[in-house]
């Protein structure tokens, strides 16, 4: 008998609590939605099978010696993650749109209004019962505004790693419905004659503009916001790699076999924070809330600065596109182009949501680096 209880002793079953149970639903959820539905399959299904892992009794996946453990200290806990992902999406961006039409950074910069809006909101959120967000957490929680997993994971990692899982969690959802989120509040702020304007052709932009380009925002980052250098330099480098013609291998390796290698790690080693003891809680609710309210207000931030643009500009500004400010790329793009056809079966907009989708990588970046700078 003494040895068998010291069987059932060893196994999970004997070991198993609620919370485990709950967080290993959880993440079969999240690889339904990858598997199934396909929602931001490259990220939500290594996450979803990372906090399984985590949740596996005895496993020691997390603990000091444990595969997660290491790979989230490595890659996470140093952010070089985040910034090989940067470099990677650097490769594969196109600037073109955004230096033919400069104008576009404005958009870029109105969708970020979502990320300081939701700073304040999670800071009011402590005078709920059971919230006890820093001003920390709080600047960690508002980046999920900007649409872009990488900087939420960076600025998460370095201000409020307990709700690093919460965090990267809430941004991949929102990044994987932004098909379902925009079109509504897209439609709501726009009338049936905004969403009909077709926009002029873009003008050809030069080999030495987009070789100039990355180098000159790598400059200006460095002159004015320091602490935002580890993104945008390492965003910059890949793209200059893209541009630049005569690194193509590296170029391309950047563009896929290293983002993907990347990806499968980062992805498992946020899963690794999905542990019952740290996602179970009512903040968790309180970050999917306000992640859900920063992407809203991001949206209608940038509708709203086009529709703005268009009033006072020479040429005419389809106000769909300022949608395209948050840097989901090139997803929201493709979404402000399908309500813009849908209005319009002749209005293209992708190539115009481009500038204002570019844009907002490097205000989300930048973002992150004036909450980093004020309250790292």
């Amino acid at each position: 008998m003494e040895q068998l209880a010291i069987l059932w002793d060893s196994t999970a079953l004997a070991h198993f609590e609620l919370g485990q149970v709950i967080m290993m639903a959880v993440g079969a959820l999240l690889l339904y939605l990858a598997i199934v539905h396909g929602f931001e399959p490259l990220l939500l299904f290594p996450i979803g099978f990372g906090a399984v892992l985590t949740n596996i009794p005895l496993a020691g996946f997390t603990e000091p010696g444990g595969l997660l453990y290491y790979i989230y200290e490595v890659g996470i806990h140093s952010g070089v993650f985040p910034l090989l992902i940067f470099m990677g999406v650097g490769a594969m961006t196109d600037f073109g749109a955004l230096i033919a039409n400069p104008r576009m950074l404005l958009l870029g910069a109105a969708a970020q209004f979502g990320i300081f809006a939701t700073l304040f909101g999670a800071i009011a959120l402590n005078f709920i019962p059971g919230f006890d967000f820093t001003l920390k957490d709080a600047s960690a929680i508002a980046i999920i505004g900007g649409a872009d997993g990488p900087t939420a994971i960076f600025l998460a990692s370095r201000l409020s790693p307990d709700l690093l899982g919460a965090i990267a969690v809430a941004a991949y959802s929102y990044m994987a419905l932004v098909p379902i989120i925009q079109p509504p509040i897209m439609k709501a702020l726009t009338t049936p004659e905004e969403r009909k304007i077709e926009m002029a052709q873009l003008r050809h932009v030069s080999r030495k503009e987009k070789i100039l380009f990355p180098l000159g925002v790598l400059l200006l980052t460095i002159l004015f916001l320091p602490s935002a250098t580890p993104l945008v330099g390492m965003f910059c480098f890949g793209n200059l790699m893209k541009e630049c013609g005569v690194v193509d291998r590296l170029s391309k390796t950047a563009q896929n076999e290293l983002i993907n290698i990347v990806t499968i790690f980062l992805g498992l080693a946020v899963g690794s924070k999905l542990s019952a003891d740290k996602f179970l809680t009512v903040e968790t609710l309180g970050i999917l809330g306000l992640g859900a309210i920063a992407f809203a207000i991001g949206t209608a931030a940038g509708v709203i600065m086009a529709k703005i643009m268009n009033r006072f500009s020479s040429a005419s500004i389809n106000p769909l596109i300022g949608a395209a400010g948050v840097s989901a790329v090139p997803m929201a793009a493709r979404v402000a182009n399908k309500v813009g056809l849908e209005a319009n079966p002749h209005n293209f907009l992708l190539m115009h949501a481009m500038g204002p989708n570019v844009a907002g990588v490097l205000g989300s970046a930048v973002a992150a680096g004036v909450l980093l700078a004020l309250v790292g």
